[in-house]
């Protein structure tokens, strides 16, 4: 590798992890912020005890909603969006973890394992592409979309292009450590960003999650086998 080089890679992956330090700060401040409100207590009264599995147990299958597909109309009636939905988002993890990973060398140079990293971060790839169309193409996607979103999906896709290529020059398929550099330099723009764009959205999902699957546990509403007898 060229000193160069060699010294843009040192600055990307030092980069990278202040960029983490940074997201872990506000994050932080942000949970502060968010247990200093007094968390509501459901006043209506509980259900049917042969119909409730409680409130704890309400808000344990709510938290566990996004693995079953089958517990949503939206989701059951099609599956093709949720396919897409899954697909895109275990590449997501899977660049994250590249990213944090990349120096561990011996992992993502085993042949199976960089093959499937490539094959995650590849296959949300494809799908980000289908979501632009989808969001120029779909009036009612159009209608509601915001500069934030428009410059998030394609930010992501381009992210996902050089997670793929620095994976692939891990493996030894592209010679140039550039794209590793460059999907550094992506993650950490993106570190900074993101608990700032709609994406943090999913810091809020675990408790959003909670709240709800509790209040519906209490009032016995969630047993699915209730609704299909």
């Amino acid at each position: 590798m060229p000193h160069g080089e060699s010294n843009l890679m040192l600055i990307a992956e030092a980069a990278h992890w202040a960029a983490l330090g940074v997201m872990g700060l506000v994050y932080t401040l942000r949970l502060v912020w968010l247990f200093k409100f007094k968390a509501g207590r459901d006043r209506q009264m509980k259900g049917e005890k042969t119909a409730s599995d409680g409130a704890m147990r309400g808000a344990i299958h709510s938290l566990g909603n996004i693995a079953m597909p089958w517990e949503m109309e939206s989701t059951r009636k099609n599956l093709p969006f949720y396919l897409s939905f899954a697909l895109f988002h275990i590449g997501v993890t899977a660049g994250i973890v590249l990213a944090f990973t990349n120096p561990i060398r011996v992992i993502h140079e085993f042949a199976p394992v960089a093959y499937l990293f490539m094959a995650a971060i590849g296959l949300a790839f494809l799908v980000s592409l289908v979501r632009i169309v989808r969001r120029f193409t779909n009036p009612v996607i159009r209608l509601i979309s915001t500069p934030d979103d428009y410059f998030s999906l394609f930010t992501l896709t381009v992210w996902f292009g050089f997670g793929f290529a620095a994976e692939a020059h891990i493996v030894g398929l592209l010679s140039s450590d550039m794209w590793l550099v460059a999907f550094l330099f992506c993650t950490t723009f993106f570190l900074v960003y993101v608990p700032f764009s709609k994406i943090s959205h999913y810091l809020y999902y675990p408790f959003t999650r909670f709240w709800l699957g509790k209040t519906l546990g209490h009032r016995g509403s969630i047993t699915a086998a209730r609704v299909r007898g």
